[in-house]
């Protein structure tokens, strides 16, 4: 046998040792997973995103001691695509919490951006994963009115974000393409301007889908069915945290209408679900929406995982409690990133026993009498066999070079392959 050379780096692997080696490094490459080609499921391990099936990416929770990438769920199932033509005050929506606040979005006239972030893909694919309710903070800023995450009521141009014009306009566009969907809006509202809101969402296209805040309940009383609020295109529902908007704009007070616990880490302390102080007690009747916030003060992207699977099913359940109904919005930061079913989960487990009877949404079956349920297999995470290749679970949209395809959506996502040191 030859020597080794310099050429080598000191490295020298001997024939039999090299072969050994490369059948090795194929078995491990190829026994990671048991499946692949699209066809995995939720919790099982997975070594790409195109392992995985519709809906699903590759991702792992180190927060939790998870580094095993498995299929995690990525879209909700809206729930009246199942069950439809109840009251709307019978569903529960998934809300993203500063929906606007996007990582790696671009800063204004090139001014460094100093503020949090709450969400990592754009509006429109938001809307398009099931999420059907934006938390949006908007405020006069360079004579138009301006989303930004900001404090004192004042926008500033290290923080903001972007006109809320372009948002809206998504929203529009969405509620064209998708007839039968309704949306939901709530404004942290900062706007001054004498009729800006209003003006706002006409220039946005939004007003023909605009539900009349006269015609809301105000008493606790059932809402309209969905199937009544599509036929009379009343698709949007717009709140604003100023009471006087109402009068002056006809723009829906949100604590005349809705309940709400309180934001940041009251809202995620064990044990505890503390009303707003803004809104009635949890368990009034005078309000027939309830609106849940489950996210921490400060927002960290990489613990969003953990927050999103024992905690948020134990939350959920405290908070059913404290207003002895199921919650009707559930509004989170980073909702994509769990530990296998995450937030979507949580969202069909709440909607299942109010619509069908069913542990979740996803046993429920159309026509047929509540407590009918379909046999649904739980999903059970595989044993860990190596970490080789494991994923951070970095979800992202703007600098993606890996596409999942779902059967009506693209859903596009970056991971972090810290092993090997590229991009996927």
């Amino acid at each position: 046998m030859p020597p080794c050379s310099a050429d080598h780096g000191g490295l020298c692997i001997a024939p039999s040792t090299g072969l050994l080696f490369l059948l090795l490094f194929s078995f491990l490459a190829t026994s990671t997973t048991a499946c692949s080609n699209g066809n995995c499921q939720v919790l099982e391990a997975c070594a790409a995103a195109t392992d995985c099936g519709p809906g699903l990416y590759c991702g792992n929770c180190p927060a939790s001691g998870r580094n095993q990438p498995v299929c995690t769920r990525g879209q909700a199932i809206v729930p009246t695509s199942i069950i439809n033509g109840l009251p709307f005050n019978k569903y529960t929506w998934l809300v993203t919490h500063n929906s606007f606040s996007i990582v790696d979005a671009p800063p204004v006239a090139g001014v460094q951006r100093l503020t949090f972030y709450n969400q990592e893909d754009t509006v429109t694919n938001q809307l398009r994963n099931g999420v059907r309710g934006l938390m949006l903070d908007m405020y006069d800023f360079e004579n138009d009115i301006w989303l930004c995450h900001s404090f004192k009521g004042q926008c500033y141009n290290f923080t903001a974000f972007q006109p809320a014009i372009n948002t809206l306009k998504e929203v529009e566009t969405f509620l064209s393409q998708n007839p039968t969907e309704i949306v939901t809006i709530i404004i942290e509202d900062y706007v001054k301007t004498p009729k800006g809101l209003t003006t706002l969402f006409t220039n946005a296209g939004l007003d023909k889908y605009w539900f009349p805040a006269a015609k809301m309940p105000i008493k606790g009383e059932e809402w309209p069915t969905v199937t009544e609020m599509v036929q009379e295109n009343h698709r949007l529902l717009v709140f604003t945290s100023d009471a006087s908007k109402e009068a002056q704009e006809g723009v829906a007070y949100q604590w005349k209408y809705m309940v709400e616990n309180e934001a940041g880490d009251p809202g995620v302390r064990p044990g505890s679900c503390p009303k707003r102080k803004e809104s009635k007690p949890l368990n009034s009747k005078s309000a027939s929406l309830f609106f849940q916030n489950y996210f921490p003060t400060y927002p960290v992207e990489a613990e969003a995982c953990k927050e999103h699977s024992t905690p948020l099913e134990q939350m959920v359940g405290t908070c059913y409690k404290a207003a002895g109904v199921m919650p009707n919005f559930l509004a989170v930061n980073f909702y994509m990133r769990s530990d296998g079913g995450g937030v979507f989960d949580a969202v069909d487990r709440m909607n299942g026993p109010v619509l069908c009877g069913c542990s979740t949404v996803s046993a429920c079956q159309a026509g047929a009498p509540s407590g009918s349920c379909k046999n649904i297999s739980v999903p059970t995470r595989n044993p860990v066999t190596n970490n080789a290749g494991s994923f951070t679970g970095s979800v992202q949209f703007s600098r993606s070079a890996s596409i999942l395809y779902s059967p009506n959506h693209l859903i596009v996502f970056l991971f972090y392959i810290p092993l090997m040191g590229f991009l996927l």
